[in-house]
This record gives C-alpha cells, structure tokens and sequence, in this order.
C-alpha cells in the first residue's frame, strides 16, 4: 500500500518541520514538501502533527489465564488507539512468565496485531521470590527484560543474584519498588485522606526504601537498574543522587503521578486506586520536576485492565488503571499545552528512551525508515468516555476529563492500523 501524507507537521527527536511524508512497501521512502507520487491513500495532513510510533514499557495485557480483562489483541488494539506501537508486556499472567514457552505463545499471539509486543521474563520461578528462572533460556526465546512486577524480590541476596545474572546476560531488570512487609495491606496513600476515609494507608518509605536498596545493590554488581512507575519525592531525589554518581538507573512514571493527588480518592472510587499509588502534592511536584529536567526517564502508564465487577468495591478492588488510550493526550495536556515541554521532548520520553534503554531499534520519521507512526490533532479536545475505550476494560482515572491532544491515525509497517472517528 502506497501512503501519501501531505502538509504535515513531523517532529522527531532531531526533526521538527512540515513535509509530505510518501509510504511505500512499509517504509518511508521520500520526505519533502510537494510530493507528486501515485498513492493508494492520500492524507491531507494540514493541522495534524506525525510522531514515531510510541513506546510503552510498562502494560499489562493479562494474556495467558487473565483474558476475561485484557488479551494481548484487545490490549495492541487499545495501543494503536493511543498511538502506541510498541509495548513491555509485565510477566505477572496466570501463570507467570517465568518459561520459554509462554514467552513464545505472547509473541506468537502478537504476531499480527500490528504492536510490537515484548514479553517480559520473570525473574523468579512462578513469581515466589524462592529461586531464580533460566535468565538465557528466557531471553534465547525472546524475553526483553526481567522482571517480578507487582511482587517484589523479597530477599535482598537473591535480587543481588539476578543483577550479577543479568550482567552476564546482558539483560535489563526492571523492578517495582515496594516493601510489602511495609504496605501490610494498605490501599491508598498514606496521609490525611487516608485517615479522612478511614481505610489503611501506603507509606511512602516502602517505594523509596526499596528503590535505595536496586540502585545499592545494582551499583555492587555493575549492573544496570530500571525503576518502574515512580511516585514519590524521596525516589526521585534517591534516582537523582545515583545518576549524578555515575550509576546506571533508569526510571519511568505515568501521567497520573504528575497530573492527580491522592486527593482525587475523596471519591471513593476503585478507579482511582493503583499501585504505587497517587500521593501529595509535593509528590506531584517532584514528579513533574524529575520528568522535565530528565531525571525521569520515561512516561509510561502501567496499563492495568481490571473488570467493573471487580472495580465495584473501593476498599477490596485490585489496584490498578488502564492508560494506553490516553497517555499522550494526558501527557500533551498536562505538559506541552501548558508550555512545560516540547513535543521533541514528549517523543524523547515516550518513543526513544524506551527503545534505547532495551536496546531495541529506534523509530524514525526518516528515509528509509519503517513507517511506524502516529498522526496526532494536537489541538483536538475530547472527553474521556470510559465506554469508547478499545480494550477490554474501562478502569480509567480520566473518566470524564477533557484533554486536548488525540491520536487520529496510527501506522505500522506501512499500513494504517488506527482511525479515529
């Protein structure tokens, strides 16, 4: 199919101009303005800005054993709506990621869904914290990185193993920073609306002792550590310091940690509770601060997809928010429309620092490039309406909020794989 997109505004990390983009064969073979080529599709692109395809590296599609919230074809589904065309799928399925068989079915099942789906292994066997998996076996099948996302690596001498292990097999552990003895089931920040309501709360010191303890014991082996979805102060100020001293950590968080506080739970909805979870706003704050000065180091969304029955109860609800469909719209609102970043800065964070720090291959708006992109009404404005949503499930936090910014049109490999209404 032969793609001609006209008059459109292109920004990459190192290109921002108005050009014709030409797509042929699945790639983008001419860049310049005034194209006159024979197409199967001419796009009128005036008003409209194209961005490589996006990268998330933190989703959950709950395929195998989870489907009835998510699969892996409604969650790619949900991606391209957003303008996401690659994703870090999480391990913590039933059961858990933690062979090379599973491994292969995720890929396998994602195959055609026009999402770069990558699996990501465990890093201990069922996810028990007891023993490590066959980091080779897993990353020979086709695991991107490592993981126990959503139950921590307890032991502190066996999360030391595992950075030595992945050291010698060039693997990335990505770690969700909580210390459950710490949570003791809380449900919600710990703080004054915690108290207000009634229900336990989560101390910040779970998320920040634990983030100290991967970059020590990362830092001692030489290896390299990603922090996932960041939420508080001290863990930004924690990354900070190690960055400045030469470790090797990356980290990312989400658009709700730097948009809403754990004041949005007065409503006592399920839909706003996630894990880490909204904190203050000297929380908030930081974030913001961390993600416009690159202390953090991506935007991602944690994409968690629970059912309306089990979201119905706010204090026995599982934590977690589906994001994929409003992350950049999210994140064009909150930063770039009130003039705190730009949209370079936006594909950065959200297209090429992911693929960079996994060591995948980049997507360019360039000659010759794979025509992976996203054209996006920059000035559109939307409300959020839980049941237009692609995937499966609907638990957003951005239920009846308008954004301004909407994917229209997302491409991979040259074909069109998205529209929006």
């Amino acid at each position: 199919m032969t793609i001609l997109i006209q008059n459109v505004h292109a920004v990459d990390v190192n290109f921002d101009a108005v050009t014709d983009i030409l797509i042929e064969n699945g790639r983008i073979t001419k860049m310049a303005q005034g194209i006159t080529a024979a197409a199967d599709r001419v796009i009128d692109g005036t008003g409209l800005t194209a961005l490589p395809g996006l990268f998330d590296m933190h989703v959950h599609f709950r395929d195998p054993g989870q489907t009835h919230k998510e699969d892996i074809c409604t969650g790619a589904r949900a991606a391209l709506a957003g303008g996401v065309t690659g994703v870090l799928a999480m391990p913590n399925t039933t059961p858990p990621v933690d062979n090379a068989d599973t491994i292969r079915y995720i890929l396998d099942k994602a195959k055609d869904t026009g999402v770069s789906v990558h699996p990501v292994g465990c890093i201990t066997k069922g996810m028990a914290g007891e023993s490590l998996t066959d980091f080779a076996a897993l990353k020979e099948a086709g695991a991107a990185a490592l993981s126990d996302d959503g139950r921590p690596v307890k032991n502190a001498e066996l999360m030391r193993q595992a950075l030595a292990e992945t050291r010698t097999q060039g693997m990335l552990i990505t770690s969700h920073c909580e210390d459950l003895d710490i949570i003791n089931g809380g449900i919600m920040h710990k703080g004054s609306v915690a108290e207000e309501l009634g229900v336990k709360g989560m101390d910040r010191a779970s998320e920040d002792s634990i983030t100290a303890r991967e970059i020590v014991l990362a830092s001692s082996v030489g290896a390299r550590i990603h922090i996932a979805h960041v939420s508080t102060a001290g863990s930004v100020e924690i990354i900070r310091a190690a960055k400045r001293l030469g470790v090797p950590v990356t980290c990312e968080t989400a658009p709700h940690y730097f948009m809403f506080t754990h004041e949005k739970l007065r409503s006592r909805s399920a839909n706003d509770r996630m894990n880490p979870p909204l904190r203050e706003e000297s929380d908030r704050l930081a974030i913001e601060a961390a993600v416009l000065d690159g202390t953090i180091d991506c935007i991602v969304t944690d994409h968690a997809p629970h059912t309306q029955e089990e979201k119905a109860d706010f204090e026995k609800a599982p934590n977690g928010i589906v994001g994929l469909e409003t992350s950049l719209a999210a994140t064009l609102t909150a930063l770039y429309h009130t003039g705190k970043c730009s949209l370079q800065d936006i594909v950065r964070m959200m297209a090429a620092k992911p693929r960079e720090i996994l060591g995948l291959a980049q997507v360019t708006l360039s000659e010759g490039a794979q025509a992976d992109l996203v054209l996006v009404d920059t000035e559109r404005r939307w409300i959020v309406d839980p049941a237009k949503l692609c995937g499966k499930s609907c638990n957003t936090a951005f239920r009846g909020m308008e954004l301004t910014g909407k994917p229209v049109m997302t491409i991979t490999s040259g074909m069109i794989r998205y529209e929006a209404e």
